[in-house]
């Protein structure tokens, strides 16, 4: 009988409210809550001392934002071996090289321009505040296998409305100095928010194709369909796509796409 370890969660957030009913939500659901912080200064050090399988993370918080708390536990790299994902809904693309902590961040709007941010610095998704808790332990349970949270047509809303700003993404929240994730020139094709020195020259022509449609928001069968190829193939491109560039999920090549000018906002 195959024994399947609970998800192991820390939960970020300045409202200890909030912290307390995502607690009660995710206990009931079978998932261990190790450790519960107010600011993001104990977000990361909660997540270097207990090593969590996710990090649910409020965007706005006192001292060090959630966007920074983000950089730094990503900047930390894994914190366990990397699974393969399992038959979970949506994308099942194995977790890539550099695989650390999930990380979805909690927000109020789902076009905030600092959750745009957040998932250049290497967050795996958003959730409303008001989510559902049926739909807040699936999100987690999800994420852990490695997949993407949000489909990828919402990650191209937000990169599209972001993306193209001069100057690139905001500060964080409650920071003057500008940000360390600033979106690079649709010129640079190897660069990648949170991973210098990725190079997309890397790709084969094939996967280029597939990366592009990817930022267009198509699924796996979708992408089957256009290039006339079994899903099985896709999904074997998308994996060597995301080791080959270092992507922890497909919300990143999704940006990466977007930031390096294969795809352009409205294309």
């Amino acid at each position: 009988m195959n024994s399947v370890a609970p998800v192991t969660v820390v939960i970020a957030d300045d409202q200890a409210l909030m912290r307390g009913g995502f607690r009660l939500i995710l206990k009931a659901a079978g998932i261990d809550v190790l450790a519960e912080a107010a600011d993001g200064e104990q977000a990361v050090a909660a997540v270097l001392k207990h090593r969590p399988d996710v990090v649910l993370m409020d965007i706005r918080m006192p001292g060090l934002d959630g966007i920074e708390a983000t950089r730094r536990i990503v900047a930390a790299g894994p914190s366990r071996p990397t699974r393969a994902s399992g038959a979970t809904a949506g994308v099942n693309e194995p977790d890539a090289v550099h695989a650390g902590p999930r990380i979805i961040i909690l927000t109020t709007f789902d076009l905030d321009e600092y959750v745009y941010e957040a998932l250049s610095a290497g967050a795996s998704g958003f959730l409303l505040k008001d989510v559902t808790p049926e739909h807040l332990v699936a999100a987690v349970k999800l994420v852990r296998t490695g997949d993407a949270l949000l489909a990828p047509s919402i990650t191209r809303r937000l990169v599209e409305r972001f993306a193209g700003r001069p100057g690139g993404p905001p500060a964080s929240p409650g920071s003057s100095a500008p940000s360390a994730s600033a979106a690079p020139a649709a010129s640079s094709p190897s660069a990648r928010p949170g991973a210098p020195g990725c190079d997309m020259a890397a790709l084969t022509p094939r996967e280029l194709e597939v990366l592009g449609l990817i930022a267009r928001g198509m699924s796996n069968a979708e992408i089957a369909a256009k290039l006339f190829l079994s899903e099985a193939t896709v999904k074997t491109h998308v994996a060597r796509i995301l080791t080959k560039l270092g992507l922890r999920d497909r919300v990143q090549a999704v940006v990466l796409a977007y930031e390096s000018g294969l795809v352009s906002p409205g294309s």
